[in-house]
């Protein structure tokens, strides 16, 4: 065996012991969820700190795992104050309205600190949260992802098993194609999509688009959020505020619910 052929076997085995080590360090996690769009400002880590707060809320134990490493923004969003520990080799996750949250921000020094890393890097630092995160038992973790189709999102697909993504669209039609490159791009990896969403539905930016992105990509249309003041206020998830917004997540999350049985069902019956 030539040394390129020892090097490309030892790569596969370390990619094979990585992904059994996270699988380990997930197995008392029920449901992984990732919300995803190709178009960054659509509202990603809004949504994804929304779901988290309601199903908390309603009951269920929740983690959010925010993988956008260069811009993470889940903890200004929850309005956290504490932050994650580092103990023993491993992460303890903040928790904010029952929910823990683990994110980059817990490691930068100023907020507004440049992370200016190149791709590697960036997959080094996920697979860490990845493998030395203590989350315990977990009814749901919700997965914020980066936008695009290129290294951060790829790293997360590939290394962490999840059961489905929701994408996150706004009626304006540039969101509307980049959403349906990450639908292209989820597909193209063979894994399973929840439902689209539409962010920022109102008077101001239209209505629509991610109902008809999901009727013509065959995909459930799992419902609108409205363009609201009342995310303006930081100090809370708006969700917990808004019994308006409070609704749409509960349509949401039905939907989330049904498109996973439906999967589940698909897999029972192949």
């Amino acid at each position: 065996m030539n040394s390129q052929e020892q090097a490309r076997l030892d790569s596969i085995k370390r990619a094979w012991q990585q992904k059994r080590a996270i699988n380990e360090r997930l197995g008392q996690i029920g449901t992984k969820i990732a919300v995803y769009s190709g178009k960054g400002g659509v509202g990603k880590t809004t949504v994804s700190v929304n779901l988290s707060a309601y199903l908390a809320k309603n009951g269920a134990k929740v983690g959010l795992l925010d993988t956008d490493i260069d811009c993470p923004n889940t903890t200004r969003v929850f309005g956290l104050s504490d932050r994650a520990e580092h103990k023993d080799n491993k992460l303890f996750p903040a928790e904010s309205h029952g929910v823990k949250v683990l994110s980059m921000a817990f490691f930068q020094e100023k907020e507004d600190e440049a992370i200016i890393w190149r791709g590697p890097m960036i997959h080094n630092a996920i697979n860490q949260f990845l493998q030395m995160t203590e989350w315990g038992e977990l009814d749901y973790l919700v997965v914020d992802l980066p936008p695009g189709t290129s290294d951060a999102p790829l790293t997360v697909m590939q290394t962490l098993p999840l059961d489905g993504f929701v994408i996150v669209t706004t009626p304006q039609s540039l969101a509307s194609l980049d959403a349906r490159r990450s639908v292209n791009m989820i597909r193209k990896m063979n894994l399973n999509i929840l439902g689209i969403v539409e962010n920022f539905t109102g008077e101001i930016f239209g209505y629509g688009a991610g109902k008809s992105l999901a009727e013509e990509l065959r995909l459930p249309f799992l419902g609108s959020l409205g363009l609201r003041a009342d995310y303006r206020d930081g100090s809370a998830p708006t969700v917990l505020k808004n019994s308006d917004v409070e609704a749409e997540y509960d349509r949401i999350c039905n939907g989330i619910r049904e498109s996973l049985d439906s999967i589940k069902q698909n897999v029972i019956t192949e």
